[in-house]
């Protein structure tokens, strides 16, 4: 597996039936972390946007499901955009990365695989504390 610290696309294994696809994620082999937790985003109103926050310890795969949406990510130097519109296609977002979520299409699903469980403490909102601490 590929460097931890690195923000990247990440192609998921994808099995073609004209009874319907199927893909699957297996922890630590299609991504870097042991999968502690998992959660999804779903009926977004229009406009609105998910996240604006870091994480000191942990890390991410987001993959939209259905539908469509951005990511938007900040390493304390450069922002990139992703689109995400693909169910076997997501990105892995790595700790101590500022991470939005925008541009909800209608019904669309995004699904998060954590590294960790849930601790508020570990979260960063501000976004000047957190270029402070990447400095």
């Amino acid at each position: 597996m590929e460097n931890n610290n690195e923000i990247r696309l990440i192609q998921l294994p994808r099995i073609p039936d004209d009874r319907g696809n199927l893909s699957f994620i297996e922890s630590e082999a299609h991504i870097p972390f042991e999968i502690r937790r998992v959660y999804w985003i779903y009926d977004v109103p229009g406009g609105e946007i998910r996240g604006s926050h870091a994480f000191r310890d942990q890390d991410e795969f987001i993959v939209a499901i259905s539908g469509s949406f951005d990511v938007v990510l900040h390493d304390g130097t450069k922002e990139s955009r992703f689109h995400l519109n693909r169910s076997y296609k997501g990105i892995f977002v790595p700790r101590m990365t500022w991470r939005t979520l925008d541009n909800f299409s209608t019904n669309s699903l995004c699904m998060v695989l954590s590294s960790t469980s849930f601790d508020e403490a570990d979260y960063i909102r501000d976004f000047n504390e957190y270029l402070n601490l990447k400095k």
